[in-house]
Parts: C-alpha cells; structure tokens; sequence
C-alpha cells in the first residue's frame, strides 16, 4: 500500500478502470454521483472527489440531475496508467 499523499486507493482505480471501459454514468451536479453497470457505487465520495480533481467528466452537457456516460479525461488516462503501475508493484 502506497504512503504517497496523492496515491489513488485500490477503489478508485477500479472506478477509473470502468470509466475508461465505457461502463459508468455520472450524474451531473455539483457532487456528481456515479454507477457502474447500471449499480450505484458504493463510495460516492470518492466519486465525488475524481470529478472534482478533473479525473472523470461526462462525455455531454445534460441537465442537472441527469445522467449521462462518463469518461476519463487527459488527467484520469494518467491517474489511472500510474495508479495500475503502482498496484502493481
């Protein structure tokens, strides 16, 4: 387990890993919410804290409250090809 500040927990980089299949929606707001498969996932708040560090982000604008498929951003293909390497070792 990794001590760094920065360090993505094993659960976010399984959240990361569906963004990236194509399986997850956020639900636009200010704390926008995330399912994987259709489920609600069980830790919003770290749902809440990749959108709010600009990991993960709606493939479209919606209206509040709504949902719509997500992806990784720029940051989150990174966060995600360092939190793997890092799991991995």
């Amino acid at each position: 387990m990794s001590t760094h500040p920065n360090a993505l927990s094993r659960r976010a980089i399984a959240m990361l890993k569906a963004v990236a299949e194509g399986r997850a929606e956020l639900r636009c707001s200010c704390e926008p919410d995330l399912r994987v498969d259709g489920l609600s996932c069980c830790d919003q708040n770290t749902a809440h804290d990749l959108a709010h560090a600009g990991l993960v982000r709606p493939t479209r604008l919606v209206a509040p409250g709504q949902w719509a498929p997500a992806e990784l951003t720029e940051a989150g293909h990174r966060a995600l090809a360092q939190g793997t390497t890092a799991a991995a070792a």
